[in-house]
């Protein structure tokens, strides 16, 4: 039976992700920061789905939130490392230095440490079966996301490198690592950053002449996370319609 951790994993991106992976049969624990409304909802959403989910509250800028968050997850096949916000929109001059470290210690840093407590989760040489990991990037990490947030992009920049790098590091621990880099989704991080019309906005601009769905992520997940796709490591599936 497979056991995947989905961090953030109870609103946007990550509750599509969790619902998509409960389908597949995976048993889930997802990770959350504050909305406990959002994680019953979520919860109870893919137990519907006929598997087993915990959720687990734990601040993941904090190191001990981070080990608390896998000694409560137990055994795993699996991690997404999907917890990751915006913040804010705006030049980075205009963007106070306070929100420039936020955004690098949680779409970076957190990321992580995260993918740290992955592999020692899932690496034979841990006591672990191996399985995936998934880090959640960013179509902004190759665009630079100018003029809104390039401390954003530059954090998920760092994600990919890290997909590549970790996918070499622990190949021999029965682990894959692989990346998906959403593009414009329609979810609630551009209302939380203040722009709840970025949607409307940019979604119009894509190749695909429109915003993506949060299950269009999650599908790429369960693939990368199947054995469908045993032989793919140390990349980066795009999602961005075009972008």
């Amino acid at each position: 039976m497979s056991t995947t951790l989905v961090t953030g994993g109870t609103r946007g991106i990550g509750a599509a992700i969790a619902l998509r992976l409960a389908r597949a049969g995976h048993d889930l624990v997802l990770g959350y920061t504050r909305d406990d409304a959002a994680a019953e909802e979520t919860r109870l959403a893919v137990e519907d789905a006929g598997v087993r989910c915990a959720v687990v509250r734990a601040d993941l800028t904090d190191p001990d939130g981070v080990a608390r968050l896998f000694a409560a997850a137990g055994p795993l096949t699996g991690v997404v490392n999907n917890a990751g916000a915006t913040l804010h929109i705006g030049p980075l001059a205009e963007t106070p230095p306070d929100v420039v470290a936020a955004t690098v210690d949680l779409n970076l840093t957190s990321a992580l440490l995260v993918a740290r407590g992955a592999v020692r989760a899932l690496g034979t040489s841990y006591g672990g079966r191996g399985g995936v990991l998934v880090n959640i990037s960013s179509g902004a990490a190759t665009l630079g996301a100018p003029g809104e947030y390039v401390q954003y992009a530059a954090a998920k920049a760092g994600v990919d490198a890290l997909t590549v790098g970790l996918a070499q590091e622990v190949a021999a621990e029965g682990i894959r690592v692989v990346g998906v880099a959403p593009g414009i989704i329609r979810t609630t991080i551009h209302a939380d950053a203040g722009e709840p019309g970025r949607v409307d906005r940019v979604g119009p601009l894509v190749p695909l002449g429109r915003a993506g769905e949060p299950h269009e992520v999650a599908d790429a997940v369960a693939w990368l996370m199947s054995d469908e796709a045993s032989y793919v490591t140390g990349t980066t599936l795009r999602v961005a319609g075009g972008r």
